[in-house]
């Protein structure tokens, strides 16, 4: 299945082709106020993943990875600088796994791991947003949601593009867990942090929740030459928040800028 996406390139011949993959409470969409700037540099590709904005979530067993993938194939795209955000990291990290020829560069903002431990208030999260939707309260989950993953720094703009973009990831993934076994199925890939070899850089939030602080502690001490930089002032989302500096970020790192990364 082909993901829905954004392709955009400069005037110009692009030299390089950077792939962003969204957070797990949002669709290609939340990239909008950062993928315009790179385009100035960069060939920018920007999927909805399966489940999310206008990709379907059609059942069967299914890599987000392998889709990615068969996308980069699809536009005739050898290899490409990954940034990913939350579930995108994930993803990016598991695309350097499974098709590591594909993957020149990570970006990995505020990343997802699978096989770390919750942080207790990760799981009070969690158990909250359960009762919230066991209880078909689809907008107390939502805003749970935008309160959770965006930090003071996000806009009013920011706040309503995640709460609508948070609302259609309920509405595909709920009507597909209602699916009987012939529902969608995600294939668990694993990832060896040891294992990836090209330039990394993670990005942690100091405003994030502790659970993917560590996260981003863990994937920067275990991937080999990878450089950590904090941005004091994020929460989970830094392209929703700061989308300038986030760009700015982006460009010193994917342009391979000697000068520090944070802004």
């Amino acid at each position: 299945m082909l993901l829905a996406h954004d392709d955009a390139a400069p005037g110009g011949r692009a030299t390089t082709t950077v792939v962003l993959l969204h957070a797990g409470v949002a669709d290609r969409r939340m990239w909008d106020r950062v993928a315009g700037p790179l385009t100035h540099a960069f060939r920018v590709v920007r999927p909805d993943l399966r489940g999310y904005g206008a990709t379907p979530l059609p059942p069967g067993e299914y890599a987000d990875a392998d889709d990615v993938a068969a996308l980069l194939d699809q536009l005739g795209i050898t290899d490409a600088a990954v940034v990913g955000a939350s579930l995108g990291g994930r993803v990016a990290l598991e695309l350097a796994t499974r098709h590591p020829e594909r993957v020149r560069q990570l970006v990995l903002l505020c990343p997802g791991l699978r096989g770390v431990a919750p942080t207790e208030e990760a799981q009070r999260f969690d158990d909250a947003e359960e009762a919230l939707l066991e209880a078909g309260d689809i907008e107390g989950a939502v805003r749970l949601n935008v309160a959770t993953w965006l930090g003071p720094e996000a806009d009013l703009s920011a706040r309503e593009a995640l709460a609508a973009m948070q609302r259609t990831v309920f509405e595909v993934q709920l009507a597909a867990d209602a699916l009987d076994d012939d529902g969608p199925r995600a294939e668990r890939v694993e990832v060896n942090l040891a294992a990836v070899t090209v330039p990394t850089l993670v990005v942690s939030g100091g405003k994030d929740m502790d659970h993917f602080q560590r996260v981003a502690a863990q994937v920067a001490t275990s991937v080999p030459g990878a450089e950590h930089v904090e941005l004091p002032w994020a929460a989970h989302l830094p392209a929703l928040e700061r989308p300038d500096a986030v760009v700015t970020l982006l460009l010193d790192a994917l342009r391979d800028d000697p000068d520090v990364h944070a802004p």
